[in-house]
């Protein structure tokens, strides 16, 4: 199976290509622009009962992001664990075939990290661990965990596009910060993706600028 057209260098042969998913999910915006994210949350909703749907949309990290939809994300992937196990998988960060565990793995053991730190069981019970912990997280909750993963997520940002790094990349200025977030913005970064929480940083760089 291939998770990513980048890596996609056999199209001539047969295999799932599960990249493609997201070409229906574009083609639904010009189908009914108006209710495009009420039709994508249906849709994803209704995938995610597949065990090819349940892993495109843990692999692909498209919005929104919270704490809630990802746990039943990861939660679906765990639900088809043992259909998906015998699987050979290609994916972006790695150029090699790879199995499920190593897959899961490399795309979102940042939800491990941030959810299940403790390790020492199987990479399925950690994700299961994890989901159901991200499913009954509080706001405070995801601020800890927002918190314990800054220093492992503030060195990837590139401080060539930052004004005012000295903020930013604080992690001891990260608390008050999180507290001033509405509900719809800090839902974006509550599953603590890294990707959403760099994000937010370069958002909150620019806040800064205008203040």
């Amino acid at each position: 199976m291939f998770t990513e057209y980048v890596s996609d260098f056999q199209d001539q042969s047969p295999a799932w290509r599960l990249y493609m998913v997201s070409e229906v999910m574009h083609s639904l915006s010009d189908t009914d622009e108006k209710n495009y994210r009420h039709l994508l949350d249906m849709y994803e909703k209704s995938f995610r009962e597949t065990a090819w749907g349940a892993l495109y949309f843990a692999l692909s990290g498209g919005a929104p992001e919270s704490v809630e939809r990802t746990s039943l994300r990861l939660q679906a992937v765990v639900r088809f664990w043992d259909s998906l196990l015998h699987g050979r998988y290609q994916h972006k960060k790695l150029n090699a075939f790879m199995n499920l565990e190593e897959l899961m793995t490399a795309a979102c053991g940042w939800a491990l990290d941030a959810w299940c730190p403790e390790g020492g069981e199987s990479i399925r019970a950690r994700f299961e661990v994890a989901s159901e912990r991200m499913a009954r997280a509080t706001r405070e909750e995801c601020i800890e965990a927002i918190l314990r993963q800054l220093p492992h997520i503030l060195p990837f940002a590139d401080r060539n596009k930052l004004t005012h790094p000295g903020v930013v990349m604080d992690a001891s200025s990260w608390r008050e910060y999180l507290a001033t977030l509405d509900a719809s913005a800090f839902e974006r970064i509550s599953g603590v993706r890294p990707g959403s929480v760099l994000q937010r940083l370069y958002i909150w760089d620019r806040e800064l600028d205008i203040q």
